[in-house]
């Protein structure tokens, strides 16, 4: 019966895994803080391996570091920002404004995570970071917004929310 148990909850689990989207490991984070942040990667395109993953920061996003992941290809694009921001005292006016890692593959049936470390903005709110999941010659876009609250979204983009600074972070 405890084997049965057993298998029904892992079951479940790689049910859920198999139907999630790209998001994002953490909900929550303080303002101001450097975040490492980890985007999950459930599954490929309609079958088709991974072969890419480009992330768009927001504006507000700052001083993004990728890792490196075996097997894979990482570039960064910078782009100037509409605001400068303070950083050790001094003016930022350019920061990373995508990251991309292309190779793998990444098998339909595998999940994998890919991860940087960020800047947070000092004031709270939700950050939404746009994803490009590229399957070879086909992809998604992982860059629909709430508007509607009645409108399931089919593309959601992660969200992270943007805590006020001294409020714990809610972790899974």
């Amino acid at each position: 019966m405890k084997h049965s148990l057993i298998l029904l909850a892992l079951a479940a689990t790689f049910t859920t895994a198999a139907q999630a989207h790209v998001t994002l490991e953490q909900a929550s984070a303080p303002a101001g803080s450097y975040q490492k942040l980890v985007f999950h990667v459930g599954h490929g395109c309609d079958g088709a391996a991974t072969t890419g993953i480009t992330v768009m920061l927001p504006e507000s996003v700052t001083g993004a570091k990728p890792m490196p992941k075996a097997g894979w290809n990482l570039t960064t694009t910078e782009g100037k920002l509409s605001v400068p921001v303070e950083s050790h005292g001094k003016a930022i006016t350019t920061a990373v404004r995508e990251v991309s890692w292309k190779g793998g593959p990444l098998p339909d049936a595998w999940y994998d995570e890919f991860v940087m470390q960020v800047k947070l903005p000092d004031e709270p709110g939700k950050l939404y970071f746009k994803v490009i999941q590229q399957c070879g010659k086909t992809g998604v876009a992982w860059d629909e917004m709430p508007g509607d609250a009645s409108v399931k979204l089919k593309a959601p983009a992660p969200v992270l929310e943007v805590l006020p600074a001294g409020a714990p972070a809610h972790q899974h």
